[in-house]
Parts: structure tokens; sequence; C-alpha cells
């Protein structure tokens, strides 16, 4: 736990010492470029709190290119004035394309701000995915239907051998004249029997 203390402890310490010296050559640039009184102390903090919506939407947000190009522009910003008061530049003659980036940088730390603050974020992930998968889905409910009722199958009619021999020779005979098979109402109608002796009759054909 002290070691991861101890960690935390350093982490934040670096973090304070770069922050202090970006801030002091952000502030010096914006002071030779012709920005003095608190205007000067407002340019560090403009660059500073821009990385840190852009870092905070590369973590969170679903706009990551959005994030990765302001991030990109504040950071350019924070090296460029460090690099800057390195001694590269004569800071008591600062050039005229260095004061038009300083004048200039307001508006544009004001327009990524309101574009990552105010951008719509990415859908929202679906919540307990793996329960949804697993869990069955309802069976829809179906009318109940009313039982089939069966119909009671016709009695056997007993047909006698005789009768059978002759309505053999009705169908042949029917089926030499129409070149067709006799159907059981023509069979009925030749051998003038009820409707359940013509199919019983039929069926032995």
């Amino acid at each position: 736990m002290r070691a991861q203390l101890a960690r935390i402890d350093a982490v934040l310490v670096q973090a304070l010492i770069a922050a202090a010296l970006s801030f002091a050559h952000l502030h010096d640039v914006a002071s030779a470029a012709g920005q003095d009184g608190w205007k000067a102390w407002a340019y560090p903090v403009s660059v500073d709190l821009l990385l840190v919506a852009a870092w905070r939407r590369l973590r969170t947000g679903g706009a990551k290119a959005a994030g990765w190009c302001w991030f990109v522009i504040a950071l350019a910003a924070s090296l460029g004035a460090n690099v800057a008061t390195a001694g590269l530049l004569d800071l008591d003659q600062v050039p005229a394309w260095l004061r038009i980036l300083v004048a200039g940088w307001p508006a544009v730390a004001f327009l990524g701000g309101t574009l990552l603050a105010h951008s719509a974020p990415g859908p929202a992930p679906y919540e307990d995915s793996e329960d949804q998968e697993d869990a069955p889905y309802p069976a829809p409910e179906l009318p109940a239907q009313p039982a089939p009722e069966l119909t009671p199958a016709p009695p056997a009619v007993a047909v006698p051998a005789a009768l059978v021999e002759h309505a053999r020779k009705v169908a042949a005979e029917h089926r030499t004249r129409t070149g067709t098979a006799i159907d059981t109402p023509t069979l009925r109608a030749r051998l003038g029997v009820p409707a359940p002796m013509a199919e019983a009759i039929a069926a032995h054909l």
C-alpha cells in the first residue's frame, strides 16, 4: 500500500512540475506576443483546459477522431511555447506570424472546447447482453383450438359374392364402352343398390 502511494505521489509531483513549467512558458510567449496583464495568464489556462477536454473525449467519448485532432492542436501549442522559450526565438522581437497565432488562439480554443463538450455522444452499450442472449424468448400464446370431432367409421356391409361378380361385369362393360373406370354413383345406378352397398361393392372391384 505504501509503495503504491509512493508511486502515485511521484506521478503527481512530476505532473505538477510539468504543468507549472508549461504554464510559465505559455505565459511568457503570450506576454512577449503583446498579450500583457491578465490575458497572458489566461492563455496557459486555455491550452490546458483544451488538453483536458480532448483527453477526456479520448477516454470516454465516441468521436475518437475529434478527440485526437484537438489533443494534437493543444499539445502543439504547449510544446511550441516550451520550445520557443528555450532560446530559439528572441522574445524581445517576436515575429509577426507568432503574434498572429497567439492572437487567434482564443477563437480556436473556444471552437475546440465547444465541439468537444457539446458533440453528440455515441450509442450507449447494451446492458447484460449475455443474460439477454441466454434468456429464452417467451412462447406466444395461441388461441385454444376445439378438439376435432371423430367421425365414426361406417359399419361394414356384407356383399354377396354373386353381386360382386355381377358388378365386375358391369364395370368391365362400362370400361369397354367409355374407356374409363366406372364411378360409384354410376355403379349404384346400374345395380340399383343403396349408397353404402355401392361403396362396399366398389371397394371389392
